[in-house]
């Protein structure tokens, strides 16, 4: 899967032509999440500072996925 950002050992990855919704993966060690870009939905599990670091990075980041 294509990366598009990493950043304190968060790797966050999107694929053009994956499933509806819109969503990216992240990764944090064994953990791993997607995040729906038109809700913020998150689905798995992550610990929570990590989360929050991955949800204010799809704030500042949220035009520029709906574009990808």
């Amino acid at each position: 899967m294509p990366v598009i950002s990493r950043f304190l050992g968060i790797v966050i990855t999107m694929l053009w032509n994956d499933h509806a919704p819109p969503h990216f993966h992240a990764k944090y060690g064994e953990y791993e999440i997607t995040v729906d870009i038109l809700t913020g939905v998150v689905r798995g599990a992550f610990p929570k500072r990590a989360l929050r670091l991955v949800l204010e990075w799809y704030e500042l980041h949220r035009d520029e996925l709906l574009v990808d």
